[in-house]
Formats: C-alpha cells, structure tokens, sequence
C-alpha cells in the first residue's frame, strides 16, 4: 500500500523536517561530532551533503528536462556559502519554492528511471521527504537526542523506499524471495524481490519468507540502515534481510 500525502503537504514535510535537523544541529555540541548513522562523516558533512541535495533537486525541479541531470555548467556552486547552518536554510528554501513553483506533474530528471516511480517534481518532493526525515534522524542521534520519525512520514517511507531505492537497483542477485513488512500503526507493504527487481504490493499470491514487525519510523530506519532488523521482530527467514541490507542503496 501506499499512503502518499498530497503535494503541498510535501513540501510542508520538507520544511518541518529540515527545521529539526537545522535545530538539531545547532544543538550539538559542535559540526565534528561523528554521525552514527553514516561513520564517515562529521556532523558538517551531514549538512554540506543534504544542503547541496537540496539545491540540486531545486535546480533539476526548475530546468524540467527529464532527457538528464542538470549538467556541471548550470550547478553553479553547491558547497556551503557564509554561515553553514543559514547556507543550509537556505538551500531548503529554494527547494521548497522550485517545487512549489513546478507543480506535482511537472517533469523532470530523477535518478530512478529504471523504476516505476514517475519521474515528475512530484515524486522528487516525496522522495526529498524521506531524505530530509532520515537525515534528520541522523543530526538527532549526533547530538545525542534521536526521536523516531513522525508517523505521518514513516508510513509512506516503506512504500517509497521499495519503489524508488529498490525498484532502481536492478535485478535481485539472490533467490526470489517476498518479505512482508507490518506497521504498528496498522498498515503493511509486501516487498517482492526476484530477477525483474523489487516490487511492491505484487499482485500474485504467495506467502513471505519473512514478516518484520515494527513502528513504521523503525521500518524505514531498519530499510535504510540506521537500526538493526535484529531490533525488530522477525518472523521467518532473517537470511534474506542481510542479503537486502548488502544490495539495497544507501545514503
């Protein structure tokens, strides 16, 4: 299932969303803090990286050509500008207006065309969503204070993950396998994985080699490797949620 919220609400997502991590990084005690979530990087990595995320989608958002990404020419400078963290306030800002301007239809050039995910301003605002609400986790956990992910987010963070990460990368290297991910909250998505690629909700019968249960913000942490599945109930087969967790992209 899905449960997309409607465009403007996105942005609104957005907007929260990079308050919070803003906020939680202002709170730390400074931008060398480690990211436990991505190791390699200080707590200003985490803002640089999302910072210039931001002003990329606001300019392929703004070009509309879905033939291929803005080229070098037109990215002007993406690094951190003055102060980091109004840089980065910044950066959200043109997001938001670029998308606000576009429209949910209008087309543009994403990096999951070989999904079944559209490749339109508005599949960039949900994803950007996901990105800013994992990302904001993230600077939390740096300053020591990690809340789970809003409910209103997390639930349609399964279903977007599976659609676009996982319907991007390609064939399913392992055997075919289907996992049933169900939410606290009430919903439930199946993942179906074989040599086509990940697919969701698939409309053939069968059950799951595994059912993971959790809140709907620990399925999308768990998805994107900020928590362990092994903090999650687990029904079945755990093998094929370490074969995914190697295969699946990051970020």
């Amino acid at each position: 299932m899905t449960d997309t919220a409607p465009f403007a609400q996105l942005l609104d997502q957005i907007a929260d969303r990079s308050t919070v991590l803003r906020e939680a990084a202002a709170a730390a005690p400074d931008f060398t803090a480690r990211v436990p979530g991505c190791p390699d990087w200080t707590l200003r990595d985490l803002v640089t990286h999302i910072g210039g995320v931001q002003r990329f989608w606001a300019l392929a958002t703004t070009l509309a050509d879905p033939s291929g990404p803005p080229g070098e020419e037109r990215r002007g400078e993406l690094a951190p500008q003055g102060d980091l963290l109004t840089w980065f306030g910044e950066s959200t800002r043109l997001l938001i207006d670029a998308l606000a301007a576009a429209g949910p239809d209008s087309p543009a050039w994403t990096w999951w065309g070989a999904s079944d995910a559209p490749l339109t301003a508005g599949a960039i605002a949900r994803h950007q969503v996901q990105e800013a609400a994992v990302h904001a986790y993230d600077a939390q956990e740096s300053a020591g204070k990690a809340e789970p992910l809003p409910a209103a987010i997390a639930v349609d963070g399964v279903a977007e993950f599976i659609q676009v990460g996982l319907g991007a990368s390609g064939p399913w290297p392992h055997r075919p396998a289907r996992i049933t991910f169900t939410a606290t909250e009430g919903p439930a998505w199946v993942l179906e994985l074989s040599p086509s690629g990940a697919r969701l909700d698939p409309p053939t019968s069968g059950g799951p080699v595994a059912t993971v249960h959790g809140s709907a913000s620990d399925l999308v942490l768990a998805l994107y490797g900020r928590v362990p599945f092994d903090d999650l109930r687990v029904d079945g087969d755990r093998s094929v949620l370490a074969e995914l967790i190697a295969w699946q992209p990051s970020e």
